[in-house]
This record gives structure tokens, sequence and C-alpha cells, in this order.
């Protein structure tokens, strides 16, 4: 199955409170129940203005539309068509 990273624009995302991150993830996590379990998220990485999700989907369609289900915004869905780590330099 495709990995996807998701950059969305979030500005002052990096002020956001654990509560704030807990609602955030609890309205994903429901949208991703109605979209059944071909849609996967794994994990986000906030910064100060941009939130950073790893998603595995069928196709870019489907984490579009996580996104508007959820009312995310989503400004760049990229697949994923490669992974590198130090071990790759080996």
């Amino acid at each position: 199955m495709p990995k996807f990273v998701i950059e969305r624009e979030i500005p002052g995302a990096g002020n956001l409170t654990k509560e704030d991150l807990q609602g955030i993830s609890q309205k994903s996590c429901g949208v991703l129940k109605e979209l059944g379990p071909s849609v996967q998220w794994l994990q986000s990485y906030v910064t100060e203005d941009k939130v950073y999700c790893v998603y595995i989907a069928p196709n870019k369609e489907a984490v579009i539309s996580h996104a508007e289900m959820g009312g995310f915004p989503a400004n760049a869905v990229s697949e994923v068509t490669s992974v590198i780590d130090p071990v790759t330099a080996e």
C-alpha cells in the first residue's frame, strides 16, 4: 500500500497545547473510522507553522478525502517513492 506525506500549513501549530493536539487527533481518528481500514495514520510531526503527517492509503484521493472530511488543510500530498536512512549508506 502506498505511503504519503501530507504538508498541512497551520499558523502557530508549534504553540498548540496538549489538549489542542488531543482534539485534533481525536477528530482525525473519527474520520479514519468512517473511511475504514484502507487509510491509516502513522504519525505526524508538528513544527512552528506546519504539520507533516505520514499516512498509508490506497491513493492520493483517499488522503485528500480524509482532509476534507476532517476539515484539515492538505496543502501538499506527496507519495513516498523511497525511504533512506543511515543504513542506506552502508
